[in-house]
């Protein structure tokens, strides 16, 4: 059994000069920090005795209120974030594609990790003349353990838990090129949180619900019912020959809605809000779009 139920990376008030980081789990087991964070409303936390949510530790008994969100694992902590690209019966219909008989693999560095609300989500300027910055609701899986040729069956046994991302892409440039890296690889390109909910607290991976809203529009809204490859299956197929670090993230592939084939098409300015909406703990992830200067 989990010794937490969904954990958050925050700075907490009382640090007035130190920034260092903790790890907690907030007091109500129903509060949406990422919403609490935005509305500056105060989120109370128990205080784990670890330093990351791959090795929480214990309630210290001790508690804290948060000052600032961060992503729930590090930069240094990732390594790599894998994704899969078209995952969704749905999206794929949208993009007037062929429902793929293999996941579709692209990388992103950990430097695109970014954190929630109030840190923005900055567009760079090498990009901005195409219009074409797009958004991808996603469900992130955050593996806990040495991971390597694991079966279907067995994938799960090394996932710690699931939390939101945000697939923010550059669709001109994405289109230019067959591989998608240079295109969703910039700094903050991929930011996850709010929490991260440990996998004990989902029954049934396919009742998890994801959504995607922008400016206060819901635009996306799925469960992973949807999904073409199931968690199991992307978890397997990724480990085969190749060994999944703890702190790896996964992201899954973002349901029907993106800005860039609806009509008319939308794509991210600044000044922006998108929101990834998790359920089973995990809560919104929420990002304010800035232009670089």
């Amino acid at each position: 059994m989990s010794s937490f139920t969904r954990l958050i990376r925050f700075i907490p008030k009382s640090s007035s000069t130190s920034s260092t980081p903790l790890i907690g789990e907030p007091v109500d087991p129903t509060l949406d920090v990422g919403v609490a964070s935005y509305e500056s409303k105060p989120i109370e936390v128990d205080v784990f005795s670890g330093q990351s949510v791959l090795s929480p530790g214990e309630k210290t008994g001790r508690t804290e209120v948060v000052e600032r969100l961060l992503s729930p694992l590090a930069q240094e902590e990732v390594g790599t974030v894998r994704c899969i690209g078209l995952n969704y019966v749905k999206h794929a219909h949208e993009v007037g594609m062929a429902i793929p008989q293999t996941p579709t693999l692209f990388m992103k560095p950990s430097t695109s990790i970014g954190d929630p609300f109030p840190a923005p989500t900055t567009l760079p300027k090498a990009f901005l003349e195409d219009n074409a910055a797009d958004y991808e609701a996603e469900v992130a899986v955050v593996i806990g353990k040495k991971c390597k040729n694991v079966s279907e069956e067995e994938a799960l046994d090394y996932v710690l838990g699931i939390t939101a991302s945000n697939d923010v892409s550059s669709r001109e440039n994405q289109f230019r090129q067959s591989q998608w890296c240079y295109s969703k690889s910039f700094d903050g390109a991929c930011p996850i949180g709010p929490a991260l909910a440990h996998l004990d607290q989902v029954k049934s991976l396919a009742e998890v619900n994801i959504k995607g809203v922008l400016n206060g529009n819901t635009v996306q809204d799925s469960g992973l019912d949807d999904l073409i490859f199931s968690i199991p299956k992307i978890v397997s197929f990724l480990s085969q020959g190749t060994t999944l670090l703890p702190g790896t993230v996964i992201i899954t592939g973002t349901p029907a809605g993106v800005g860039w084939t609806a009509s008319p098409r939308t794509t991210l300015k600044d000044g922006d809000e998108f929101r990834v909406f998790v359920s089973h703990g995990v809560g919104t992830l929420i990002n304010r779009i800035e232009e670089e200067k």
